[in-house]
This record gives C-alpha cells, sequence and structure tokens, in this order.
C-alpha cells in the first residue's frame, strides 16, 4: 500500500507541476493579448529589441548545438560565453536562468521583451512538438528571407527617398526666398504679371504661410510609422487593398509563414487542430491570424473538413485549400504542406524582385514629377520676368 501511496503522491505532484506550467502560460498569453489591445502607442517599444542580425546567428547556432543533442540551457550557456556584445550576453543569461528555474523555453525567451510575438511563436511551436531545432532553424530562415526583402527595398527606396527630400526642401526654399524676389522686382518696376506668374506668386504665398506645418508634418508622419506598429498596420492594409502586387506579396509570405510551421508540428506528432491554433499565433496582429484560429475552431468542433474551413473563413489562396485537400483525401497532408511552402517560397522571391522594381520606377517617377515642379515653382518666373523687364526699360 505504501507503494501504491506513494505512486499516487508522484502523480499527484506531477499533476499539479503540470497544472501549474499551463496556467503560467495562460497568464502570459492573457497578459500578451491585453497589451496588445492596450492602446494606439502601446506598441511603441518599451526595450530595444534583440539586434535581428545577433538574432539570426543566435537562431543558427542554437539549431546546430540543440541537434548535437545539447540541452537549452547549455546551448544558451556556450553561445553567451565570451560574446562580445555585452547587451547579447545580459539577455541570454537571463533567459538561462529562467530556463534552469524550471520556466517552458517561450517563456523565458519571452520575459525579456526583447523578442516578437512571431518569434515566440516559433519558438512556443518547437517546444510543443519536441523539434525546438527545427523552430530556431525556421526562424533563422525567415529572418534571412526579411532581411534580403529590407535590403533590396532599401537599395530601391534609400537614394530615391533621399533626393526626393532633397527637391521638397529646395521647393521650400524656392517658394520662400526666390519667388518672392521675383514678384518683388515686378512690383519695383511697376509691370503686372502675366496670369500664370499670378498663379505661382498665390503658391508662394501659401507655402510661406504653412511651411513649417509641411516640415513638422513629414517629420510627424516619419516618427509615426517608426514608432507605431498600428500605424503601419493601418497603412499596409490600405495599401494591400490598392495594389495587387503588394497584397499577392504580402500575403505569400504569411502564407509561407503559416503552412512551413504548421508543417513542423503536424509532421511530430501535434494533432491537427493544435498545430493549427499554434501556427496560427505566428501571423499575430494581422487579419489572417484571427481567420485561420476560426478555421482551426471550425475543423475541431464541427467536423468540417480542414480544406473546406480555409475556403469558407479565410483569405488564403485558392490553391492552398485546393492542396490542403488533396492531402486530406489522400493521407498525406504532410506532403502537400511540405510542396506548399517551398512554391510559396519560390513566389515570394519572385515577387520581391517584380515590387523592388516597381517600388525603384515610382520613386524615380516622383523624382522626376518634383524636379519639375521646382523648376516650373522657382525657376520659371524668372523667365517669364524677362520681357516685363524689357517693357520696362522701353
Amino acid at each position: 500500500m505504501n507503494a501504491i501511496e506513494q505512486g499516487q503522491a508522484g502523480q499527484a505532484k506531477m499533476g499539479a507541476a503540470q497544472a501549474a506550467k499551463l496556467a503560467r502560460a495562460a497568464k502570459l498569453d492573457r497578459a500578451r493579448e491585453e497589451k496588445r489591445q492596450a492602446g494606439l502607442f502601446s506598441s511603441i517599444k518599451s526595450k530595444s529589441r534583440f539586434p535581428r542580425k545577433e538574432l539570426i546567428k543566435l537562431c543558427r547556432g542554437m539549431s546546430s548545438m540543440l541537434r548535437a543533442q545539447i540541452n537549452t540551457s547549455d546551448a544558451l550557456k556556450y553561445y553567451a560565453h565570451g560574446h562580445p556584445n555585452a547587451e547579447v550576453r545580459k539577455t541570454l543569461n537571463e533567459i538561462k536562468a529562467q530556463i534552469d528555474a524550471g520556466a517552458p523555453t517561450y517563456v523565458a525567451f519571452e520575459k525579456t521583451n526583447k523578442f516578437d510575438d512571431k518569434f515566440i511563436s516559433l519558438v512556443r511551436a518547437g517546444t510543443d512538438s519536441g523539434q525546438i531545432h527545427k523552430a530556431f532553424e525556421s526562424i533563422s530562415h525567415r529572418l534571412t528571407k526579411e532581411n534580403e526583402f529590407r535590403s533590396k527595398m532599401r537599395k530601391a527606396t534609400i537614394l530615391p527617398g533621399i533626393i526626393i527630400s532633397a527637391l521638397i526642401g529646395l521647393f521650400i526654399v524656392a517658394q520662400l526666398k526666390i519667388v518672392p524676389q521675383v514678384e518683388g522686382l515686378l512690383n519695383d518696376v511697376k509691370q503686372e504679371p502675366d496670369p500664370f506668374s499670378k498663379q505661382l506668386f498665390k503658391i508662394s504665398h501659401v507655402v510661406k504661410k504653412i511651411w513649417p506645418i509641411i516640415i513638422f508634418g513629414m517629420l510627424g508622419t516619419g516618427a509615426l510609422f517608426m514608432f507605431v506598429e498600428k500605424a503601419r498596420s493601418f497603412v499596409l492594409n490600405m495599401a494591400m487593398a490598392k495594389w495587387r502586387l503588394l497584397r499577392k506579396l504580402v500575403m505569400g509570405m504569411r502564407q509561407m509563414m503559416f503552412l512551413g510551421t504548421l508543417n513542423m508540428l503536424h509532421s511530430n506528432g501535434i494533432t491537427l487542430a493544435r498545430s493549427i491554433e499554434i501556427a496560427a499565433q505566428s501571423l499575430k496582429g494581422t487579419q489572417l491570424c484571427q481567420e485561420l484560429i476560426e478555421a482551426g475552431l471550425r475543423y475541431k468542433n464541427s467536423g468540417l473538413p480542414f480544406s473546406e474551413a480555409l475556403k469558407k473563413f479565410t483569405s488564403c489562396d485558392a490553391q492552398v485549400c485546393h492542396m490542403v485537400s488533396i492531402g486530406e483525401r489522400s493521407s498525406s497532408l504532410e506532403m502537400q504542406l511540405d510542396l506548399l511552402t517551398n512554391m510559396y517560397e519560390e513566389e515570394v522571391n519572385q515577387l520581391i524582385a517584380e515590387f523592388t522594381a516597381a517600388i525603384n520606377f515610382l520613386s524615380l517617377a516622383l523624382a522626376s514629377v518634383l524636379i519639375s515642379i521646382v523648376f516650373i515653382g522657382a525657376f520659371l518666373p524668372i523667365f517669364l520676368m524677362g520681357p516685363k523687364m524689357m517693357n520696362s526699360g522701353m
């Protein structure tokens, strides 16, 4: 009886520990959701994020060490030891201390407040599937793709952006300094400006009154996009509604991330319903996340095939629904998910090239328009003033 009682007591302790672990995870999920819904400026970063380039290196290093059967705590210790960046060492040691204290890996990363929801969701997916090395590998791959995209975007937009900003500044200076002098010269010689010049002089008067608003408006808009995530999301959603290429690119990247995470989970023994729920969290903060959660609940509670739930309750592409349907009917869902992930990766690479080329063209076109505006607004009145000055001399 003592042995039986001891066994029952041990099971009770294990059950209590598991319940406490689940309670902590649920509490963190609620706190995360409350923070996300707090308000417009809740997305302003209170602490600096983990450096992106360092995060890619960390994920690659962690993936290789975990594949070599080194436990997560030791892997963090080995990676942090001797790292040249003091902030990185401090953060990794904090994570290691949390793991050593019994916290799940994703909870330890989350408590530092230096990693975004997508990172935490993928680490959680890897933890739940017992394949955390694949989670770090997936994060590294995703971040590398995002860096490639950002690099191409910078190359396509930085130089045109500098030129456009300089041209806007030149236009304002011309309207404040050059055009008023031309108008003053015509008044001095008592010549009536032609109708076109009159309109240009009126524009100069308006610019003279509102130029501080223009400058501060541009600076404020830049700061808003830089620090407020909801502002960026709002503009992105508006642009996606108007520009088909951008929508295809963003939706392609989101579906690639969801399908890759779903495949990682489902192929490692996690039920499809649970895999959908966790994989959807990798898109947290997007409309597609809520759609996928709804589809997962319909699949789980009503017995509706997952492909039909995707078709009815999400904005996923038709080819995703079709190939998931094939996988369900032929019991080859893992193969179809892997195929879809590779297909979207190739498509996203092509769309990035098309998108950066389009941005480059639009930026140069806008720069050309601004050059024309500066020339017309600042220098054309000078040319038109010549005949007036000659008439006054006669």
